[in-house]
């Protein structure tokens, strides 16, 4: 007897329901803070660009605070990029812990899709950037900046579209974001460290493994992490490897598996509350002291026609876009996977172009690339402004073009509840106390419907016999 066929695996198929839950949650709590880091972005250009608060903004950011004697008298925007970015990046390591033991990359074979994808919407805007700065006799040392997906922005903007977005469409650009943080992490961490201090590299590596112990033996207390989590960090910074290492780490220490009994893992509980501190102040502060770049039309069009800014623009519009599509295309066609059937290509690639939005991690990595050339690096952020515009308005016209479809989609497929239980119904489907509660709600409509017949009937009788036995009446010759 031959071997039976192994069935497709649908990409972007419909998420489970914890898993659906899940995502609806972090999805919420993203928007807000891409809410808020918009708002953020526009107060940090207005405040650079009027005249009369453009000094205040370049003091308030250079004013340095912090106990020299550790190494840590920093300025206001160096804290916001080495220390409020350091909590952005622990929950992304607790979102890649969960992922990996809980989420779609536990399987390696649902695993493939949004890792190859991240790893081609990354390697393609390097390539982008490299080539147009090359040919334009440019520096190379941007070619990492353009690699980044900002997904607070980029959900942000759906949620200002107002784009009812199948949820498995958005559960993919939130594991290709985790996905790519994870890249970005590794570059960040083995390309843009210069010299080490070695001492304090230990020290860290120590303080590390001081709290994997602690979790290991199930110690609780805030009291007891906080503090500790602000040493690794400090020993970090001083270590030369970017202090944003050690909030990953951390991140990635904690347990996301549920045990018996508990509603939440560690991990999940731990990220539930720092979640929104990230979104709604750590980014948005950094957001504030990063973006803050003069804008005129003189430097706008130099965005277009120095080779660096232009490999940026391009890396983000262009490079990302077909990376991602690219890579979901060639895994699909070389795997078992097949599309799902309620969505087309054109979905895709405007989730691609949606992640071309790169501004949080692309802000950081142009300041770390250009750190001895601030009127480049001023530059380069102008670029990834501009950039991460065009990805915007290019995605906008995209989504609404099939956002029709999506709506549709949500309302009879996703978000449909005909018996009330606060649980969709496609979810129900193998419930027998759905299919008891369904064929309540349809004997009692049936019910109504048959007394309106009744009624309607009746009415319809009255109508048909003549009143006073006026019919039977024969009138005489006059």
């Amino acid at each position: 007897m031959s071997a039976p066929t192994p069935t497709p695996r649908k990409s972007f198929g419909r998420l489970s329901l914890p898993e659906r839950n899940f995502v609806a949650e972090a999805l919420r709590t993203e928007t807000v803070g891409g809410v808020l880091l918009l708002l953020a972005a526009v107060a940090a250009l207005l405040w650079a660009n009027i005249p009369a608060l453009g000094d205040s903004y370049e003091t308030v950011s250079h004013w340095h605070f912090g106990p020299s004697s550790l190494g840590l008298n920093l300025s206001v925007a160096h804290w916001a990029a080495d220390g409020l970015l350091a909590i952005f990046f622990f929950v992304a390591g607790v979102e890649l812990k969960r992922e990996l033991v809980a989420g779609d990359l536990r399987d390696p074979k649902a695993a493939a899709l949004p890792v190859v994808a991240a790893l081609c919407g990354m390697i393609a805007p390097a390539l982008v950037y490299t080539l147009t700065a090359g040919v334009g006799g440019g520096s190379l040392a941007g070619w990492a900046v353009p690699t980044a997906t900002d997904i607070a922005f980029a959900l942000a903007v759906l949620a200002v579209i107002g784009t009812s977005l199948p949820s498995a469409l958005r559960a993919f650009l939130l594991t290709l974001a985790v996905v790519d943080d994870l890249f970005a992490i590794l570059i960040i961490a083995i390309f843009f460290t210069d010299q080490l201090n070695f001492a304090a590299l230990g020290g860290a590596v120590a303080g590390l493994v001081v709290f994997w112990l602690l979790l290991r033996k199930r110690v609780r207390g805030w009291y007891v992490y906080v503090p500790l989590a602000l040493v690794i960090w400090g020993l970090m910074y001083n270590s030369g490897i970017h202090a944003t290492i050690a909030g990953v780490a951390m991140g990635l220490m904690l347990r996301c598996h549920r045990e018996e009994g508990e509603e939440q893992s560690p991990g999940e509980h731990i990220e539930h509350l720092v979640r929104p501190l990230s979104a709604g102040f750590a980014v948005p502060m950094f957001a504030l002291f990063s973006a803050g770049v003069a804008v005129s039309g003189d430097a706008l069009g130099k965005v277009f026609t120095q080779p660096e800014t232009l490999g940026v623009v391009l890396g983000l519009v262009v490079g990302k876009t077909f990376g991602i599509f690219g890579g979901t295309w060639l895994t699909s066609r070389f795997t078992r996977a097949s599309l799902s059937d309620d969505l087309a290509w054109p979905d895709v690639f405007a989730v691609a172009t949606l992640a071309g939005i790169g501004f949080t991690v692309s802000l950081l990595i142009g300041e770390l690339a250009f750190e001895d050339d601030a009127t480049m690096a001023g530059s380069v952020k102008a670029a990834v402004l501009t950039g991460s515009v065009l990805a915007t308005v290019l995605a906008t016209v995209l989504l609404k073009i099939r956002n029709a479809k999506y709506r549709k989609l949500a309302e009879e497929e996703e978000e449909r509840d005909e018996d009330l239980s606060g649980v969709p119904d496609v979810y129900e489907q193998d419930d027998p106390e759905y299919h008891l509660r369904m064929a309540d709600i349809l004997e009692k409509k049936a019910a109504e419907h048959r007394r309106l017949a009744r009624e309607k009937a009746a009415a319809r009788d009255a109508l048909a016999q003549v009143p006073g036995g006026a019919g039977d009446r024969h009138d005489g010759p006059a």
